[in-house]
């Protein structure tokens, strides 16, 4: 079935900075990478001192330029991160989650002690899904938070006690 007919809710933005820095760290780490690399030699030489005698710089080159496409999609998306149609709610382009199955939003201080907006979702697991860092969102997380459960409460036909903003 096509959900193309039915109505995105905006739940939550992200803000620009974060995302602007993020990329310009990236462009910068790849730069220094990019650099260290041995250039002397033939074309044909050079490739294969990349390859084989500098193969964990090429790697970091790999991961930098996918960190630097994971926040050009998020900064593509920053308007409407957080969104819903009535039936799922999604996260970016990555992500998505039944309303129906939506218990709870929480605040989570995570292991390098950043905190994020975690949804609990009851499905059998014990393990809460991140939906956004609290430094990225644009609003307060509460107005996420109440977003959030309002859709669910509209789903699941059930009244809750939800606070408006």
């Amino acid at each position: 079935m096509m959900d193309a007919d039915r109505k995105m809710v905006v739940v939550a933005r992200l803000r620009a900075a974060p995302l602007v820095g993020w990329q310009f760290a990236c462009a910068v780490l790849l730069g220094v990478l990019v650099v260290r690399l041995d250039w002397s030699g033939d074309p044909l030489d050079a490739l294969r001192n990349m390859i084989f005698g500098q193969p964990l710089l090429l790697l970091g080159i790999a991961a930098v330029l996918m960190v630097w496409a994971y926040m050009i999609g998020m900064w593509r998306r920053r308007g409407d991160y957080l969104r819903h149609d009535g039936v799922t709610l999604y996260r970016g382009t990555s992500a998505e989650w039944p309303l129906a199955l939506v218990c709870d939003v929480v605040v989570a201080r995570g292991n390098l002690g950043l905190e994020s907006l975690r949804l609990v979702v009851d499905d059998d697991s014990e393990v809460t899904r991140e939906l956004v860092k609290l430094y990225m969102l644009e609003g307060p997380p509460e107005v996420v938070r109440d977003g959030v459960m309002f859709a669910v409460a509209r789903v699941g036909g059930r009244m809750e006690a939800v606070t408006v903003h």
